[in-house]
């Protein structure tokens, strides 16, 4: 089996740096690789967590089983035309290096998710967002094996069931699909997605039009300072959901709370920030102990040095009490806690 670890630390595989520990560690750069793993007695014997770049999971405890972390690289053309270019790409890269090849390459659809952290095989399972735009809007197909039966799989666009920071594989599939590669759309033509957030604004003071290379360096001057780099405080970016209420609610939020924050995303849906939430609730920058919430942006949970994931998880839920008592909203994780 290859490069099997016991009792293996997972404080570099997680962005929270939460030092639990794995009974078993295993990587994998191929699918061959992969399928060996799942023939193996470790694998047969023992619960199974799939880990990429773990930067959307809180442990709360040692794992007591095997952990499997992808490595499959890669970067493949396999359609191009004068409209477009279809490509390949393991699921082991990282995301933001995969953001950075696509514009070097002039090519435009996932430069506003620059500086997510996390790897390209994570990005459709939480559906990753930013800035006006979703993973969703660029896969075309999902590739991944079987845990059961160890056949390849096939996902389109449609049998993925995208949502808002949600997916199959999220949900049904759960614990059944291991995605070893992700097939992405990108455009020729520059989308210029730049009406969200704080983009226009950005290119505005950098003195740059619009174009993939610099929407992506615009939300990367953005991020960095919004939110903290996770190699100096653990974090996993956005900690919750933005919640979705009503219409009617909204209304009568809005009466009590005139500048609350709410984009409309359907006739009777209205999406609220939940960054201006915690914030409005007094809680941007709160500490408890090696927990805490971000001075610069309340939707991100972070750890000064030592926290361990239940003082994090503890935090959340304090939180998530503090918002519906004093909103009657509930914030929902983003995160998978284990």
């Amino acid at each position: 089996m290859p490069r099997l670890k016991k009792n293996y630390s997972l404080k570099s595989y997680n962005t929270f740096h939460i030092d639990a520990k794995a009974k078993y560690f295993a990587t994998f750069e191929s699918v061959i690789e992969l399928k060996e793993i799942l023939k193996s007695n470790i694998y047969s014997n023992n619960k199974t967590l799939i880990l990429g770049g773990g930067s959307n999971i809180l442990l709360t405890k040692d794992y007591n089983g095997l952990v499997l972390h992808n490595k499959i690289n890669g970067i493949c053309i396999i359609e191009d035309n004068k409209e477009f270019v279809k490509v390949e790409v393991g699921g082991g890269v990282n995301w933001n290096e995969f953001v950075k090849w696509s514009v070097s390459q002039k090519l435009s659809g996932i430069e506003n998710l620059a500086l997510i952290p996390g790897s390209v095989g994570a990005s459709p399972v939480q559906n990753i967002g930013a800035y006006g735009v979703e993973v969703k809007d660029t896969i075309t197909n999902v590739f991944g094996l079987d845990i059961d039966n160890k056949k390849n799989k096939i996902f389109s666009n449609q049998m993925c069931n995208f949502r808002y920071r949600d997916s199959i594989f999220k949900t049904h599939l759960k614990n059944k699909i291991i995605i070893t590669k992700v097939e992405f759309r990108l455009s020729k033509t520059a989308l210029n997605k730049t009406a969200y957030g704080a983009i226009e604004e950005e290119l505005k003071i950098l003195n740059l039009n619009p174009s993939p290379k610099n929407i992506a360096n615009a939300v990367t001057n953005i991020r960095n300072r919004k939110l903290p780099n996770t190699n100096d405080l653990g974090n996993t970016g956005s900690f919750f959901k933005n919640p979705i209420i009503t219409k009617d609610k909204y209304n009568k939020l809005q009466k009590i709370f005139p500048n609350i924050i709410g984009y409309k995303i359907s006739e009777n849906e209205i999406k609220l920030a939940a960054g201006w939430l915690i914030e409005k609730a007094g809680l941007k920058g709160y500490r408890k102990g090696d927990a805490g919430v971000h001075k610069n942006q309340a939707l991100v949970l972070i750890n000064y040095g030592n926290a361990s994931g239940k003082e994090i998880i503890n935090l959340a839920k304090q939180i998530q009490e503090i918002i519906f008592d004093k909103f009657e909203v509930r914030l929902e994780t983003e995160v998978n806690i284990l």
